[in-house]
């Protein structure tokens, strides 16, 4: 199998694939119910690559601060299973896909309160509960544990979008009241939705986006020593290829054939086992809320490099 640190260079590969990505129109569209996420041009596309041997590659808009929004999930839960008896965790959150809408409250009702997994909105707030038992501050141990993995302070918490995004997080407050009524969020359930806005407000560049995410492609082993064990970064990799993709988990998987995790701010978290982690980032989302160029890059570059897990 080819890698892209083959001919030609990794760097002269992104610099073509955002020559060949980058949007020339105001295709796809944002998030209606989260102002600041309109903010961002059209044509923003940023590449980065951080790979297993220590080298960052990186190409376009790659330094410039996007919100990260649910790719702090795939952060949030390697943070819950480092801390410990993973098997409450897991007694409290499913693994499969979802099938329905990320905030559906009908599947939450019908499942007596489990979410599905832990990607979906009702998921993620039982993750964010369950890191509040160690930290009534999750979201701030969040973005101390990013800032460790990037070896630097560039990550910070947009405030202001944070309390923007809040003033919209009705469905996101009706999610964690049901979580309660089941027994299934611990904490207050207006304090679990702050942290959990908050955590999905982190700005973050692709560079560093990409270094954050290293670990899951090192068995585990992060800047600072192990995150997680090889097993559990094996299985979250499993649940980003499963259901890290929105209702386009399948389409992902076939197009890309990689783990990978997206967000409404037009980020992508992509995996490659023993390689590298990668992040790309554009802002416009196609009707699944994935990064629409984003996604077609993806598929680019793992053509060109044969990087797949398949």
């Amino acid at each position: 199998m080819m890698t892209a640190l083959d001919s030609p260079p990794l760097n002269l590969v992104l610099d073509d694939i955002v020559r060949s990505h980058r949007p020339q129109s105001e295709a796809g569209s944002v998030p209606a119910s989260i102002p600041h996420l309109s903010s961002p041009a059209f044509n923003r596309f940023g590449i980065a690559v951080a790979t297993t041997s220590g080298d960052v590659f990186s190409s376009g808009d790659a330094d410039l601060p996007f919100s990260i929004q649910s790719i702090s999930k795939v952060f949030t839960l390697a943070m819950a299973l480092s801390a410990g008896e993973p098997s409450a965790l897991w007694s409290r959150v499913l693994r499969e896909p979802s099938g329905t809408s990320f905030n559906s409250l009908v599947q939450l009702e019908v499942e007596h309160g489990i979410p599905r997994n832990p990607f979906i909105n009702s998921g993620a707030l039982v993750v964010t509960d369950h890191l509040m038992e160690k930290s009534a501050d999750a979201a701030g141990h969040v973005l101390r544990f990013l800032a460790d993995q990037v070896g630097g302070p560039g990550p910070f918490i947009d405030e202001m979008a944070a309390k923007s995004e809040l003033a919209n997080s009705s469905r996101n407050l009706a999610l964690a009241h049901f979580l309660k009524d089941f027994g299934n969020l611990h904490r207050p359930a207006q304090a679990v939705v702050e942290n959990y806005v908050r955590q999905c407000s982190i700005m973050m560049t692709c560079v560093e986006t990409a270094k954050a995410g290293l670990f899951l492609a090192q068995g585990g082993r992060g800047a600072q020593g192990t995150v997680v064990s090889p097993s559990e970064a094996k299985r979250i990799g499993s649940i980003m290829l499963t259901c890290g993709m929105y209702d386009a988990a399948g389409e992902f998987a076939y197009r890309v054939g990689l783990p990978g995790k997206s967000g409404v701010g037009g980020g992508i978290l992509v995996i490659v086992p023993g390689e590298c982690s990668i992040c790309v980032w554009s802002p416009r989302l196609d009707s699944k809320g994935n990064s629409l160029a984003g996604s077609a890059a993806l598929a680019d570059l793992s053509d060109r490099t044969g990087w797949s897990v398949f």
